[in-house]
């Protein structure tokens, strides 16, 4: 046994699954005999026709395929023709061929179309190994840039949004600031409560900055806006092939999460017949993609957000109450903008600044006026309308002082003062109702004010009526 083989022969066993297919019983014995030693789990089947079954059930960093499987044929287009099938299933696993001395012109031309390496039979095991590990390496790089793909479209999607950091003096801004600081550095996972436009995501992602996992991703997604349909692909990731429009395997959230973490916004909004799907994924740490057998561990934080009272709506059997106890280890409230006046002055200042710089504008400021009318005013989309207010007022000015008028903040038949005496609903319905004469029935301008998704503003509408 010659220095490169002793060297191979003491290495660790290392991760990866290795398929062989070869309708030769002492060939399969061999192969499993040794690749053993320097691997997790090797698998070996004479029948290639069971290949799918295998790969949908697990990931194989390679499969060591032979050329032909009918006796007495050498065109090796068995060999092809199932080397293409499992580019098609799994497309992230390197193939090697076995080959016969005589089969080598045939196992090149299997290279042009996508195998990785050849070996001859009888191999040497050590030029074996050496091919086995370089097409491991080469499968794991693949699968991990398909991950790192599909983070940067999720990713990409997110910083499409604006964001800024939180910003407050107030004693209840300021209270909030303190429980992030307690929780951040935990794994507990956190349930943020408040109404739309409080800045729930900003608490998440200050949540993840603040933790171990801050170097690696915060991934987002509004529960309130995915279908039935869209669901399990959005959130688990599917197969190629698995329905009619999944042309290639695809990441869901939760893996594209992993290490990371998973911010659930509206999940109050999330049927009950959903809810026990995302509570086992929680719970067990494993999600299985749309057409696979296969269940993916996952490392990941949970952080939920909700404008709704889930307390309410798990004793209105509306909200699984074990669903609601696996989320809300710590429960964050946010308070509303007219509950923390004091920092409307401070949030004013910001969002002017940012806005003259986005709108290429100088020397303009607020005046006495405007700001009194902030800060009489109630704020039904709290920051969120704030920070549209004063964008609009940036791009309407036309002098040096933005004025009342140029905030556009109208008033309504309901006089907001009175809004002690009514309950949420009216408060929400008096919302939607201004947001839609605001925006003279324009249906996506009004949920974006309102920060809720075009299917989340519908539901509101169909609920009082309007």
């Amino acid at each position: 046994m010659d220095r490169t083989f002793n060297y191979f022969a003491k290495m660790p066993k290392t991760k990866a699954n290795i398929l062989v297919i070869d309708d030769d019983e002492h060939i399969l014995l061999s192969a499993k005999m040794f690749l053993d030693q320097h691997f997790t789990l090797v698998n070996t089947i004479t029948n290639p026709g069971n290949v799918e079954d295998l790969l949908d059930k697990a990931f194989y960093s390679v499969v060591l395929l032979d050329m032909n499987f009918r006796q007495g044929d050498t065109s090796g287009k068995d060999g092809i023709q199932w080397l293409q099938r499992i580019r098609e299933i799994s497309s992230n696993t390197s193939v090697i061929l076995i080959t016969a001395y005589g089969g080598i012109q045939n196992a090149v031309e299997a290279i042009k179309l996508g195998a990785f390496d050849f070996v001859v039979k009888p191999w040497e095991n050590e030029k074996l190994l050496a091919s086995v590990l370089a097409a491991m390496q080469l499968s794991t790089e693949k699968k991990k840039n398909q991950i790192l793909t599909s983070q940067r479209e999720i990713i990409s999607t997110d910083l499409a949004h604006a964001y800024e950091d939180i910003i407050g003096e107030s004693n209840e801004i300021k209270h909030v600031f303190k429980t992030i600081e307690k929780v951040a550095a935990t794994s507990a996972e956190v349930l943020i409560q408040g109404e739309n436009g409080t800045g729930k995501e900003l608490v998440a992602r200050a949540l993840h900055r603040a933790s171990e996992r801050s170097d690696n991703v915060f991934i987002s997604v509004d529960l309130g806006s995915l279908t039935e349909s869209l669901f399990e692909s959005e959130l688990f990731g599917h197969k190629k092939g698995s329905f009619t429009d999944a042309h290639s395997d695809r990441i869901g959230r939760f893996e594209a999460a992993d290490g990371g973490t998973l911010f659930l916004d509206e999940i109050g909004n999330l049927p009950l017949s959903l809810q026990a799907k995302i509570l086992t994924s929680i719970q067990n740490k494993k999600i299985t993609p749309i057409g696979s057998n296969s269940p993916i561990e996952v490392d990941v934080r949970i952080i939920c957000a909700t404008n709704q009272n889930l307390k309410q709506m798990v004793s209105d059997q509306e909200f699984r109450q074990d669903l609601f106890y696996r989320i809300n280890t710590v429960e964050i409230q946010l308070p509303l903008l007219r509950n923390r006046s004091k920092d409307i002055p401070v949030l004013s200042k910001h969002f002017l600044k940012l806005f003259l710089k986005k709108y290429k504008k100088e020397g303009i400021s607020i005046s006495k006026e405007a700001e009194q009318k902030m800060m009489t005013y109630q704020w039904p989309g709290n920051i969120r309308e704030l920070q549209h207010a004063l964008e609009r007022a940036v791009i309407m000015c036309e002098g040096a002082l933005i004025e009342p008028l140029d905030l556009g903040l109208y008033s309504s038949e309901t006089d907001f003062q009175n809004f002690e005496k009514l309950n949420l609903d009216d408060l929400e319905k008096w919302a939607v109702e201004t947001a839609i004469q605001k925006h003279k029935g324009n249906i996506s301008y009004a949920a974006k004010e309102l920060g809720l998704s075009r299917g989340a503003m519908y539901r509101r509408i169909e609920k009082y009526g309007i």
